[in-house]
C-alpha cells in the first residue's frame, strides 16, 4: 500500500521470517560461526536461545538456504508434539515409510545415518520453539545423539528457543541431556540506537529504497525505546508507522508517528508510560508525621527542649496539632554492627537536619 509512496518495491518490515532480510549484529555472526563449525566438526547438540523476536528462525533460513545440497535437513518448528508424533514427523522428513513401530523406525534412521556418514555426508535435525518440547520428547532427542561412530556423531541436531531452554534443559531429569550439549550461543537484542538504526536502513535497502532517511532520527531514538532493540518489535512499529506516514502524505517519519503507533500497539516505554499516568508528577509521601520532623528537626539543631511524645510549635507558617490517636511503632533498618549503641534522638536529629527533610519546599525549617 505504502511502498511506492516511499519509492519501495516490496514491504521493508513484514513480520514473516525472509532471510534476505538478516542483519548480522555480533551475536548473530557469533551464532553463525557455532552453528558451521558444530555441523561441519560433527559436535552433535548445539543450543541456541534468544529472546522472543529477536530472529532466531530467519537465522535458521538463512542458513537452511545456504548449506550445500549434500546437507541433508530435517526442520521442526512446532514442538507440540507427542513421542508417537515426533517419530512419526521424523519419519516423513527423512523418507523413511518402511516402519510400523518405533524399534523399525530407528532401525531404518540407523541405516539412513550409515549410509551418509560413510560416504561423508551430514545429516542435521533442526528443531525451533524447543522450549516447547515435553521433557519425553527430549529424552527421545538425547536416544538420538547415540547413533555415532568411534569418532563423530551421524546425526547434528541443533536446538533453537526462548530463553526458558536454559531453565528447561536445568531440570534434574534432563541433566543427561545438558551434558551432551557441545556447543551453546544467544541471539541478543539490538543494543542501541545506531545499531537500530542501521537495521532499520539495511531493511529499507533490500526492498529497494533509494533513499534511507524515511525515518527521522527522532523517530528511530523512539522505536529503539519502544521495541527495546528487539527486530520483531521494530518491524511491527516501523511497518505501522509507515502505514500511517502514508495515510498522512509524511514524506518523512517523525517521531509524532511513531509515538502514535506505539500508543496504539501498548508499546509506550515504561518511562513514558509513568509521566502519561501522572506518577511522575506527585511529591514523595512523608515518612514521618508534622510534629516527629518537628521533634527530630529540633533535636538535630540542639533544643533541648525537645523530646519525644512532647508538642511544640515550631516556625510561623506551620502550627501541628496533636493527634490523639496512638502511633503505630517505626522500626529503624540497622545499619551499623550488633554491638554499636542505638542512635539517640540527638544522632537522628543531626542526621534528620543534615539532610534538608525538615525544611519546607521555601526553605525554612518546620
Amino acid at each position: 500500500m505504502y511502498a511506492e509512496f516511499y519509492g519501495l518495491r516490496e514491504m521493508p518490515f513484514a513480520l514473516t521470517p525472509d532471510p534476505r532480510y538478516i542483519y548480522f549484529t555480533p551475536s548473530h555472526t557469533e551464532v553463525m560461526a557455532n552453528l558451521h563449525y558444530g555441523i561441519e566438526s560433527g559436535k552433535g547438540l548445539i543450543v541456541v536461545t534468544g529472546e522472543v523476536g529477536t530472529g532466531k528462525t530467519t537465522m535458521l533460513r538463512w542458513v537452511m538456504k545456504r548449506l550445500d545440497r549434500t546437507v541433508l535437513v530435517a526442520y521442526i518448528f512446532n514442538p507440540r508434539l507427542s513421542v508417537p508424533e515426533f517419530y512419526q514427523h521424523l519419519a516423513t522428513l527423512f523418507d523413511i515409510t518402511n516402519w510400523d513401530n518405533k524399534s523399525d523406525f530407528l532401525i531404518e534412521l540407523g541405516n539412513v545415518l550409515e549410509s551418509r556418514h560413510s560416504r561423508g555426508l551430514r545429516t542435521v535435525l533442526i528443531i525451533d520453539e524447543a522450549h516447547g518440547l515435553s521433557t519425553s520428547v527430549l529424552e527421545e532427542v538425547r536416544l538420538l545423539c547415540n547413533f555415532e561412530s568411534d569418532t563423530a556423531k551421524k546425526l547434528q541436531i541443533v536446538l533453537t528457543g526462548q530463553p526458558e531452554l536454559r531453565t528447561v534443559l536445568n531440570y534434574s531429569d534432563l541433566r543427561q541431556l545438558k551434558q551432551r550439549v557441545a556447543l551453546r550461543c544467544e541471539i541478543t537484542a539490538l543494543p542501541n540506537v545506531e545499531e537500530t538504526a542501521q537495521y532499520i536502513a539495511s531493511r529499507l535497502k533490500v526492498a529497494g529504497a533509494q533513499r534511507t532517511d524515511i525515518f527521522s532520527p527522532g523517530a528511530v531514538d523512539y522505536v529503539f525505546r519502544c521495541s527495546e532493540g528487539i527486530p520483531r518489535n521494530i518491524n511491527n512499529l516501523c511497518d505501522n508507522a509507515l502505514l500511517n506516514g502514508f495515510a498522512a502524505s509524511e514524506p518523512i517519519i517523525s517521531r509524532a508517528i511513531v509515538e502514535e503507533v506505539a500508543a496504539t500497539f501498548d508499546m509506550v516505554p515504561r518511562a513514558d508510560r509513568s509521566v502519561q499516568n501522572g506518577e511522575e508528577r506527585e511529591a514523595p509521601a512523608r515518612i514521618f508525621r508534622a510534629a516527629g520532623r518537628a521533634e527530630l528537626w529540633a533535636a538535630g539543631n540542639g533544643n533541648g527542649d525537645s523530646h519525644f511524645g512532647s508538642d511544640n510549635s515550631v516556625g510561623s507558617d506551620e502550627t501541628f496539632t496533636a493527634i490523639s490517636t496512638p502511633e503505630t511503632d517505626i522500626v529503624y533498618h540497622e545499619y551499623t554492627s550488633r554491638n554499636e549503641a542505638p542512635a539517640t534522638i540527638e544522632e537522628l536529629g543531626s542526621a534528620f537536619s543534615r539532610s534538608g527533610l525538615g525544611r519546607g519546599n521555601n526553605g525554612q525549617s518546620l
